[in-house]
């Protein structure tokens, strides 16, 4: 693809990639809760999630899946479903969180940390139809496809790292305001992520 066209979506990828959302949320809770190189790491679930959902879109099953409703609503639901369970866990935590450490709570290990961020990203379909329908439109016509898909996936893909960044980030420099809020915080993300749910809930094909 020309580097006019990649410019163009390099600008639509960062602002999608920065826009909030459930996985930015669990960066930021998590840059606050565990430090940031623990998140960091923890991002590589999402990134893999994202990863196949490119791959999916690129060889057009993609297509299928923005077509069947079936399945936009089974994996609707189950992205649902688990950001209520994240929210009710957060809600019950009670103020049980240490904040501004840079190694992961004994609880948490990196694995689950990239697991949750992997399983979030992964039930939202929302992000393949982002693929499927935004992808396309800055296909440049008469070339191969797959090629520009690929550009398209991996400067998508550094963009979801760099706004991760900026999520954890943000969530550690806000760890001394709240050394001492643990609870509070634990409210806030629950009632977030509840929040989430419900737009997920809400979100129409179309949307």
């Amino acid at each position: 693809m020309t580097f006019d066209a990649w410019s163009v979506f390099l600008a639509a990828a960062v602002l999608l990639c920065l826009s909030p959302g459930a996985n930015n949320l669990m960066a930021l809770t998590n840059g606050l809760r565990y430090g940031v190189a623990a998140s960091l790491v923890a991002v590589g679930g999402r990134i893999a999630a994202f990863a196949v959902m490119i791959a999916i879109a690129a060889v057009g099953l993609g297509a299928v899946l923005a077509a069947s409703e079936l399945a936009f609503q089974v994996i609707k639901w189950a992205g649902v479903a688990y950001l209520v369970y994240l929210g009710v866990k957060a809600l019950r935590a009670g103020g049980g969180v240490s904040f501004g450490g840079e190694a992961p709570e004994k609880t948490s290990s990196l694995g689950e940390l990239a697991r949750k961020e992997f399983l979030v990203a992964a039930g939202n379909p929302k992000a393949i139809l982002i693929f499927t329908a935004i992808f396309p439109q800055f296909l440049v016509p008469g070339e191969p496809a797959l090629p520009q898909f690929a550009v398209m996936g991996a400067t998508f893909l550094v963009g979801e790292v760099f706004a991760a960044l900026v999520y954890v980030v943000s969530g550690k420099c806000f760890a001394p305001l709240l050394r001492d809020r643990a609870s509070w915080m634990n409210r806030i993300t629950g009632g977030l992520l509840l929040a989430a749910a419900g737009l997920l809930a809400g979100a129409s094909r179309r949307a």
